[in-house]
């Protein structure tokens, strides 16, 4: 140790050192002009950096030339600090700030990818987790090596920005004490123009010229954190209260008793699907054939809306949401919940003794501790169902393989009781792109025969950057799972299957629009007429589409609904 810092400070290390140096000088002396230049583009670059981050918006939309004319207050704020410090903290608290403005900026474009795919911004408590599913998901749309990269380029935005923006403000801060008195002018200056502007609300296109955008947003991030905090709590005293909890197996669902239950979840089917006019008309077609197909071999439908706890993922928070009567916007309340004893819908078919139960999740790729919350008795997930041909992106398998799977390896199964399935259907799942075809039912196979179809199709990045095309390929997906699922039934339904099917939750802005609703389409199909007299005084629409003005309900409410539909007595937990 001693022997390497005697030669690090050797005198011929010192002298190269000074070398060096005495060369930068001469040069320097040489190249003035060079010199300045490069000083006022630092200088200019650094303004830009500090401003630009203090104006940056946290949507997308908003994110145009003039959201960036304004006059920011911190800056202002931050010149007269500046001013009034001495050397030493004037350099802490630049530092300090332009970090902070750094993480802030992070926290902007976080909020901009949440709200562009989930509809909401991003939580600094909840959403890190997320992430890994993010980059999952890249790594499935887009194949491995772009989700590397987009690793790397992450973590090199998280490392670089705070960095940069650290230096500029400190470079800045040193800019305004070379001259004190201008500087401190100027500052008096642009706070009289602020003040004037905030007062007589002066606009530029529409937008205050007066801002204080970053403090605002800033306020914003401090209450979602609190609020996050608070809600845990209040949430886990809402999850211990449950109309059913104490409803003894002999009193749920009686009047559902014999039935083959089917609950299915169509991924990203949203109102969208059904009403937007670049997407219904092949989507609204496709429901009126299986709608006709299916009352040709006896079974008929009754369809409304549920308001859904999630927007364009997360699909998890929809599922749970629906099964529990409980409203699940966040990863800290599905936590709760699936630690919790609150009856799952699902779990109440098996609370009877009445019913095997059983989840197909082609969308599972790993343990799925959940199983035990909702009750089910044995879970298919990707790899236990048999197939060998190509994944269709994020999607393990075409919907009308998992179907025909499900059929041959769990419904067609001679059993004492009958079932109870909770079925997850995946191939509308953005970037949509390829999408698998329906073939012969008989040719399914173990599922090489999409091979070819999986080939012909589109390459996700050319689908999932472009608007147009994303929402011709988004209905297109519809339709397919939606078929896949009413043939199956066609094929295989009997006097006592009963379907239940919704859409988890809307397909993404770039696809739904911005301000969409939340809603989603959900149907119950039976043959049986007795299932839907039932729920005659839901005032739902005959058939798989709901009307425009069909009741709209929160996704959590469908529980207690459906549960006191067919005869269950309510015994409140305490």
């Amino acid at each position: 140790m001693s022997e390497t810092l005697a030669e690090s400070t050797s005198p011929e290390v010192e002298a190269a050192d000074k070398d060096q140096r005495a060369r930068f000088v001469r040069w320097r002396e040489a190249h003035p002009t060079a010199v300045r230049n490069v000083r006022w583009a630092l200088n200019i670059l650094a303004a830009l950096l500090v401003l630009g981050a203090l104006l940056l918006p946290n949507k997308i939309v908003y994110l145009h030339p003039r959201a960036f004319v304004r006059i920011p207050a911190e800056a202002i704020i931050g010149a007269a600090v500046t001013l009034a410090l001495p050397r030493r903290p004037r350099l802490v608290v630049a530092a300090v700030s332009g970090a902070a403005l750094g993480v802030m900026t992070i926290l902007n474009l976080l909020d901009m990818g949440f709200n562009d795919y989930l509809g909401r911004p991003f939580n600094p408590v909840l959403d890190w987790e997320l992430l890994d599913d993010a980059q999952s998901y890249v790594a499935d749309s887009m194949g491995g090596a772009v989700a590397v990269a987009a690793v790397i380029g992450v973590v090199v935005l998280v490392l670089l920005v705070p960095t940069v923006m650290a230096l500029a403000t400190v470079r800045l801060s040193g800019l305004l004490v070379l001259d004190r008195r201008a500087a401190t002018r100027g500052t008096l200056l642009a706070a009289t123009v602020w003040v004037t502007c905030s007062a007589l609300g002066l606009q530029v296109l529409g937008i205050p010229l007066a801002s204080e955008h970053t403090a605002a947003l800033t306020a914003l991030q401090a209450k979602r954190v609190l609020y996050t905090v608070r809600d845990e709590a209040e949430f886990q005293k809402v999850a211990k209260t449950d109309a059913f909890g104490n409803t003894p197996g002999a009193q749920l669902v009686p009047d559902l008793r014999g039935k083959d239950m089917i609950f299915t979840f169509i991924e990203s089917y949203g109102r969208s699907a059904v009403e937007d006019p670049g997407i219904a008309p092949g989507v609204d077609k496709t429901l009126d054939t299986s709608t006709a197909a299916l009352a040709k071999a006896g079974f008929h439908a009754k369809s409304g809306w549920l308001t859904s706890a999630t927007y364009g993922g997360s699909s998890w928070l929809g599922h749970s949401t629906t099964l529990s009567g409980l409203w699940i916007d966040n990863q800290q309340r599905y936590r709760t919940v699936m630690a919790s004893d609150h009856l799952s819908l699902t779990k109440a078919f098996k609370k009877t003794g009445a019913w095997d139960t059983v989840g197909v999740m082609p969308g599972v790729q790993k343990g799925w501790p959940e199983q035990k919350y909702y009750g089910l008795d044995r879970v298919y997930n990707a790899f236990q169902l048999g197939y060998q041909g190509p994944k269709f992106s994020w999607s393990t398998m075409p919907d009308q393989y998992a179907l025909e799977a499900y059929q041959k390896q769990i419904h067609s199964k001679k059993r004492d009781k009958p079932l109870m399935s909770e079925i997850i259907l995946t191939s509308s799942h953005q970037p949509w792109a390829p999408i698998p075809k329906m073939v012969d039912w008989n040719d399914l196979g173990d599922g090489s025969v999409f091979k070819a179809i999986q080939k012909a199709g589109n390459k996700a990045s050319d689908i999932i950057a472009d608007p147009t095309r994303s929402k011709q390929e988004y209905g297109k997906s519809i339709s397919y799972s939606v078929t896949a699922l009413t043939q199956w039934l066609e094929r295989y339904g009997n006097d006592d299957t009963v379907l239940v099917f919704l859409g988890d939750h809307q397909p993404i802005a770039r696809v739904s629009g911005e301000n969409a609703s939340r809603d989603v389409p959900i149907s119950i199909v039976a043959k049986d007429p007795k299932v839907l007299d039932k729920i005659t005084s839901w005032n739902w629409t005959d058939g798989l589409k709901p009307s425009h003005n069909a009741p709209v309900w929160k996704m959590s409410s469908f529980r207690d609904r459906f549960l006191t539909a067919y005869g269950s007595t309510p015994h409140p937990s305490k």
